[in-house]
C-alpha cells in the first residue's frame, strides 16, 4: 500500500498536496508538473504562486534530492517561505526525516538540502550544484542576483523558477519575460484563482486605484510615475542598424 502511494505521488506530485488536504488550482498543478528547466510565472497578488512553488520544492526534495535554493526580496519573505515549506512537509506521511533545521535551512535524511536567502548576489554566491532555484517576487530582487544564479545551475542543469507580479518596465525579470529565449511562461489571470472573487477584486481596485490595480492584479508592466520618458520611447531611441563611431 505504501509503495503504491509513493509511486502515485512520484507520477503525479499534486497528490502530495492532496494528502496534506491542500487543493491546488489547475495552473498550480501545471507549474508543479512542468518538465521545463526555465520557468517564468507572472501572477497576481494572493494568487497562490508561493503555495505552488512550495510543492515544487517538496517534489524536488523527495524525488531528486540535492540542494534547493530559495531567494526572496527580503530576509523576512524568505523566512516565511521556509516556514510554509516546513509546515507542508511535516503534514506528509512517509517522507524522509528532517536531520537538521534552523530558521532558514534544513537537511533531510535522503540528502536533500533547502537553503533560503534574501535576494542579493552576495547572499547566494559560492553555492554550486543546485538542483532547483526559486526566486520569489523576482521583479523586486537585485539584478545582480541573476548573474550569480546561472553558474550555480550549470553543472547540474538545475531548474530555475521565477515568480512575480510586475514591478515596472525595467529589471531582469521584465527583460526575461519580454525577450528571454527557452523559457516556459505561465501567466496566471485572476479568473484562474478562485480566491480572488469579484468582491475581493472590487475592494482592491478601490483601495489601490486603477494604475496600481492594473499592475498588481491586471499583470501590466507599467512605467514608474517618476519616469520622464516611457519605456517605449527610450527603447525606440536605440537601433542596431547604426554603426558605432569607433570600432
Amino acid at each position: 500500500m505504501l509503495i503504491a502511494r509513493d509511486l502515485a505521488r512520484a507520477f503525479d506530485p499534486s497528490l502530495l498536496a492532496r494528502d496534506a488536504r491542500i487543493v491546488l488550482d489547475k495552473w498550480q498543478v501545471d507549474l508543479l508538473n512542468s518538465a521545463s528547466e526555465r520557468i517564468l510565472a507572472l501572477a497576481p497578488r494572493q494568487s497562490g504562486k508561493t503555495e505552488a512553488v512550495v510543492w515544487r520544492c517538496i517534489r524536488q526534495a523527495l524525488y531528486d534530492p540535492g540542494l534547493i535554493v530559495i531567494a526572496s526580496p527580503s530576509l523576512n519573505q524568505s523566512a516565511e517561505f521556509f516556514k510554509r515549506f516546513m509546515n507542508r512537509y511535516r503534514s506528509l506521511d512517509g517522507v524522509p526525516d528532517v536531520t537538521a533545521e534552523s530558521v532558514l535551512r534544513c537537511e533531510l535524511s535522503n540528502g536533500a538540502r533547502i537553503r533560503c536567502f534574501p535576494g542579493s548576489e552576495k547572499s547566494v554566491r559560492g553555492f554550486a550544484s543546485v538542483k532547483l532555484c526559486f526566486v520569489d517576487e523576482a521583479a523586486r530582487v537585485d539584478d545582480d542576483l541573476f548573474v550569480a544564479l546561472k553558474p550555480m545551475l550549470a553543472v547540474t542543469r538545475g531548474t530555475l523558477v521565477m515568480c512575480s507580479t510586475p514591478c515596472g518596465r525595467r529589471g531582469q525579470f521584465f527583460k526575461t519575460w519580454s525577450e528571454g529565449d527557452n523559457w516556459e511562461r505561465i501567466k496566471i489571470t485572476t479568473d484562474q484563482c478562485p480566491r480572488l472573487s469579484p468582491s475581493v477584486l472590487a475592494d482592491q481596485l478601490r483601495e489601490l486605484g486603477p494604475s496600481m490595480y492594473a499592475q498588481e492584479f491586471g499583470l501590466e508592466f507599467i512605467d514608474g510615475t517618476e519616469a520622464v520618458f516611457s519605456h517605449e520611447i527610450i527603447s525606440g531611441a536605440f537601433s542596431d542598424e547604426v554603426q558605432p563611431l569607433w570600432q
